[in-house]
């Protein structure tokens, strides 16, 4: 049998309506961020992310635009992207008034033309595309001389667990990048707005 972790043409997410999806999705905690505790949690950790100047920020499947929010707060130009009419509607009214604008397109290959970028920032998505190397050969192809991945991601459930660990993560990125760095997640529960005890982390990737 296949190891899956080294098995790049394995099959992503099952489907979902993100537009149905939409809605309710601001609801989990570390999606709307409503909670100011969890807000300013994921503000730091952006913060610390993210480059000290002014940046231009591609974030892929942003959703309805959480993180796109923030980083815009901090003063960064962001380009969202996402594949559901009803998130890109969300987005968009989410950053009305930032320097930020949202794009529908598939995370996997944005409609972003030869624009290029500083930051490619990626949130619980990449687990979900087949052949997660070629993505992220591609995702360099967008970023500028010295800019970087910031790829959150993770593996949840026990039963029949989904997602990518770290340790492939960090492989599929070895020949694309020169300094890989990985700070686990699962312990700060303020991030996700409870305890869990499944694998969660973010790698900061530099080209």
């Amino acid at each position: 049998m296949t190891n899956p972790q080294e098995n790049t043409d394995a099959p992503g997410a099952p489907e979902v309506d993100w537009d149905a999806e939409a809605a309710a999705f601001d609801e989990e905690p570390d999606h709307g961020l409503r909670d100011p505790e969890t807000r300013a949690a994921w503000a730091a950790r952006l913060g610390a992310w993210l480059p000290e100047r002014p940046a231009d920020v591609l974030d892929l499947g942003c959703g309805t635009g959480s993180l796109s929010l923030l980083a815009a707060e901090q003063g960064h130009r962001v380009t969202g992207v996402d594949a559901s009419p009803a998130m890109v509607e969300r987005a968009r009214a989410k950053l009305a008034g930032r320097d930020a604008v949202v794009l529908r397109g598939q995370a996997a290959a944005p409609p972003v033309g030869e624009q290029r970028f500083d930051v490619v920032l990626v949130r619980h998505v990449l687990w979900t595309l087949p052949r997660p190397d070629r993505v992220l050969r591609h995702w360099r192809d967008l970023l500028r001389p010295r800019g970087r991945f910031v790829l959150v991601e993770g593996v949840w459930g026990t039963t029949s667990p989904v997602g990518i660990p770290a340790g492939r993560l960090t492989a599929l990125l070895a020949p694309l990048t020169a300094d890989i760095r990985v700070e686990r997640l699962s312990g700060d529960s303020v991030l996700w707005g409870k305890e869990v005890e499944d694998e969660r982390y973010a790698v900061v990737a530099r080209v």
